[in-house]
């Protein structure tokens, strides 16, 4: 035989391991290990649909919002302020929807900026109207973030079939 042959010594136990002979012999001491769940790459014929669906409104908003930031950026005169705040504002709330609607869906994992948006959205009220010290908004943001993140990692693991992050 060829150097891959058999071995000189024989193995004391199977090449599975007692572990696994009793687990398949149905011995109740073992734990029988948990099969991973099988995660596959997103393509984009999974992306959800939005409720527009042929109108893409999302990338219009985007590409609007992307525009008039721009316009504000390079423009002259007192309405650059208020083209900044429409600009960004269009951008945000079409970057929350399609944020939303693939986390939703189980398509891509976006925990991490929704708990990060759900805490913006807490503490900027808080700040502005309460006017609290800088220390406790950031405490208030910091548990809103802190309850939000892992909430939002369990639900996309719900409508994913079992996967933390999805490419």
């Amino acid at each position: 035989m060829g150097r891959r042959g058999r071995r000189s010594t024989p193995l004391s136990t199977p090449v599975g391991g007692r572990d696994a002979e009793a687990a398949r012999d149905g011995d109740p001491q073992v734990p029988v290990p948990a099969r991973p769940a099988v995660v596959r790459r997103t393509r984009p014929a999974d992306l959800p649909q939005a409720p527009w669906h042929p109108v893409p409104l999302t990338e219009i908003c985007m590409f609007v919002g992307i525009i008039v930031l721009l316009v504000g950026i390079l423009g002259h005169g007192g309405s650059r302020g208020l083209l900044l705040a429409f600009g960004l504002t269009l951008v945000t709330l079409a970057t929350i929807e399609l944020t939303l609607r693939e986390h939703l869906a189980g398509y891509r994992s976006h925990s991490l900026l929704i708990a990060a948006l759900a805490a913006a959205a807490v503490a900027a009220p808080v700040a502005a109207l309460v006017q609290p010290s800088k220390i406790i908004v950031l405490a208030i943001a910091a548990a809103v973030f802190a309850l939000v993140f892992p909430a939002m990692r369990a639900l996309f693991r719900r409508r994913s079939g079992g996967a933390d992050w999805r490419a």
